[in-house]
């Protein structure tokens, strides 16, 4: 039953309502690199697909590559579900580090768990360099809760927690489910630090690993987009890279109260003080935008 509970965590496509052009790579663009969100894949012509076209309409020349996790567009959407993340990072990085067009660096933008997996790529592979991250919908500190469930103080709610957690940190949920290896609970954290392959590892929780440290902060910007009716990820403070206080599931802390942040354990506070974060919020639920808010508030990110 967790198993299959988690397969709906952070599902719904990006909805954005708008022959590519030849690159050039001397035309002073820099390259974009994007990761897709679960359940969709590289080249959906109705959200990624979409995407990677706007942007080389609104910035020509501009090369995009479009990560697929797999040998074609099925496998990349299965993977999405089923693929351990850091086998799934490490073959991005060798995608990454083999493309000529990147050698120069990039900047990237992923989408819903695609942004956190992004991130993982900045903190473990710095060649080629990242210039800028753009986290769209990401969830920076994990997800606790079930998509569009009735209420947090529903009783309801906390039976689904409690089947989702009584499975996500077993050595095969974690190993086979993409959404286990960022549930993140807050009443068991002991657990959590423990047996998260994923999260707990770039999240600096058994320990600082000075070399995320270092290359998170090669980043010249670091951008994180909330949507504030989101209904799919739970917290949503998650996107601001906020979440549940310690040993509790209703009151959230930002990032600028976490301990992660008072202790600079991943380099976020030294970031946030050399102004390289940025928040921003739109309406709407989980990665649902117009064209005209992304033309204006994250492609300046991008020129």
């Amino acid at each position: 039953m967790a198993a299959a509970l988690l397969c709906f965590l952070l599902a719904g496509p990006v909805l954005l309502v708008s022959g590519s052009p030849v690159y050039d790579s001397n035309n002073g663009t820099v390259p974009l690199v994007l990761w897709h969100g679960m359940g969709d894949n590289c080249c959906n012509p109705l959200s990624m697909g979409a995407i990677k076209k706007m942007i080389e309409e609104e910035i020509p020349g501009i090369y995009v590559l479009s990560l697929m996790i797999g040998k074609n567009v099925i496998q990349d959407t299965e993977n999405g579900f089923f693929m351990d993340v850091n086998e799934q990072v490490s073959e991005v990085c060798g995608q990454l580090a083999q493309d000529p067009k990147l050698k120069g660096g990039y900047n990237a933008m992923g989408f819903s768990q695609g942004a956190q997996f992004l991130r993982a790529v900045a903190q473990r592979c710095p060649s080629p360099p990242m210039k800028t991250l753009i986290s769209v919908g990401g969830q920076h500190q994990g997800v606790y809760g079930l998509p569009r469930c009735p209420g947090e103080s529903s009783d309801i709610c906390d039976m689904i927690r409690k089947a989702l957690n009584s499975g996500a940190y077993s050595d095969l949920i974690q190993k086979h489910l993409v959404q286990a290896q960022y549930w993140h609970d807050p009443l068991n954290d002991d657990l959590y630090k423990k047996h998260s392959l994923f999260l707990a590892d770039i999240n600096q929780e058994r320990g600082v690993n000075e070399t995320y440290k270092k290359n998170l902060q090669l980043l010249e910007k670091f951008v994180m987009v909330k949507f504030l009716q989101d209904t799919v990820v739970d917290p949503v403070d998650s996107e601001w890279f906020g979440f549940l206080k310690t040993g509790q599931a209703k009151e959230t802390e930002t990032l600028q109260e976490s301990v992660l942040y008072k202790e600079d354990r991943l380099g976020l506070a030294a970031m946030d003080k050399a102004g390289k974060l940025f928040f921003l919020a739109t309406e709407g639920d989980h990665l649902q935008f117009t064209k005209k808010w992304f033309d204006a508030n994250l492609l300046p990110y991008l020129r």
